[in-house]
């Protein structure tokens, strides 16, 4: 190959290196204007009088069986609140979760909970039209949604519900930090989650507010979904957590994310099955937001650095190549250790941040991959992500 070509790739890598480094050095202003916010988020939420806490409707759609679903659902059961209901929804009567469900039900039967059985869904997204059949049988006007694979503390709701007292505040979301299952690339998946999302949420936050939210748990109140036309309003996407967040702010609230983070819990599953959701995950943010997605290729390092490592040794300069390398692998160490173990506290960050640079290769690939279709599967069912962001179903079981 010629001199000028790989020049080329090593002007390319410089830019990368150059862009990604900018990222970074936001990522940690942003990270400690965060931080900053948090503890003002947290004790005004503590010092709200107990006598003064809303009455709030837990919303928790399942769809079959997960390695650890009872602890998960298990800690929204013993919250530290002095009034909430749990409503467990399902598409099907005969959901192997639901068994799980009545088996806490009669574990807490102090705690005020039911059962919702939503049908076959005629939506695209069957999650929301599980959620809209439990938020029409409640009375309450405080809600919290959260996904079966979450996990909470005892303390969960006293954090997150009081800033809605603020009625210019329409919705708060959840930073998560990643629970592995103990294998080598769920490890690395949970690094991702508890480096990766909260970096791009903190810049987000620093940089122009707060427009969408995270799925893991979502707090907001009723009027706020009311100005937005109700859950249906995002029932065409799959990204239906970023839709609410970003249609309750184009509504005229306030969208913040609070200083509590709670746990995406990980279940043991092949590598296969785990890219393919990551895959899932990047063509919904390529649908959503598809220039800040495309923008989003130069904010991975380690791509860049294999680049200049490759290309500077190909033109006789190898030792600038792995110096060029080495300045990309620390940036990534540096992200993993003050995102994830400074911000979030996993403690994987801290003891693992060396493994982070490889799953911020494996998330550029990824991120490329995401580019080859608009098909994909969820939860056994195949679907086709439109133009516009929203999906229509191929093909859908009972």
């Amino acid at each position: 190959m010629s001199t000028l070509f790989w020049r080329s790739l090593l002007g390319l890598s410089s830019f990368g290196i150059v862009s990604s480094s900018v990222f970074l050095v936001l990522v940690l202003i942003a990270t400690l204007q965060f931080k900053k916010r948090s503890v003002e988020y947290r004790r005004s939420a503590l010092d709200t009088p107990a006598d003064r806490l809303p009455p709030v409707t837990i919303l928790k759609p399942v769809h079959g069986m997960e390695a650890r679903l009872e602890e998960n659902l298990e800690s929204f059961f013993w919250q530290d609140y002095p009034d909430f209901e749990i409503m467990i929804g399902a598409r099907n009567a005969d959901d192997p979760a639901l068994a799980v469900a009545e088996k806490l039900r009669h574990r807490y039967p102090k705690v005020k909970s039911r059962i919702v059985i939503s049908g076959p869904p005629p939506w695209p997204n069957a999650k929301v039209y599980t959620l809209d059949k439990m938020i029409a049988l409640s009375s309450n006007v405080f809600f919290i949604s959260s996904d079966s694979d979450v996990r909470v503390g005892r303390d969960f709701l006293r954090n997150v519900v009081p800033p809605l007292s603020d009625r210019k505040l329409g919705l708060v979301s959840c930073l998560y930090r990643g629970d592995s299952a103990g294998d080598f690339w769920s490890s690395l998946e949970a690094l991702g989650m508890s480096v990766e999302m909260p970096s791009g949420v903190v810049v987000a936050d620093m940089l122009e507010g707060i427009r969408f939210a995270l799925g893991p748990a979502v707090a907001f109140r009723r009027d706020a979904l009311d100005a937005i036309g109700g859950i249906a309003a995002t029932a065409d996407y799959y990204s239906d957590d970023y839709e609410l967040g970003n249609k309750v702010w184009a509504a005229g609230y306030k969208v913040i994310f609070s200083h509590y983070f709670v746990h995406h819990v990980l279940t043991p599953r092949p590598l296969a099955r785990t890219l393919g959701d990551q895959l899932r995950w990047m063509k919904s943010t390529r649908h959503s937001r598809p220039w800040g997605h495309l923008g989003s290729g130069l904010t991975f390092a380690m791509p860049f650095g294999v680049l200049g490592l490759v290309s500077a040794a190909a033109l006789g300069h190898a030792y600038a190549g792995l110096i060029l390398f080495a300045a990309t692998f620390l940036n990534r160490v540096i992200q993993a250790l003050a995102v994830g173990w400074g911000l979030l506290r996993d403690p994987r960050a801290l003891r693992l941040c060396w493994i982070y640079p490889l799953r911020d290769l494996q998330g550029f690939l990824v991120w490329m991959a995401s580019y080859l279709s608009h098909d994909f599967y969820w939860r056994g069912e195949r679907y086709r992500f439109t133009d516009q962001g929203k999906i229509i179903a191929q093909s859908r079981g009972t």
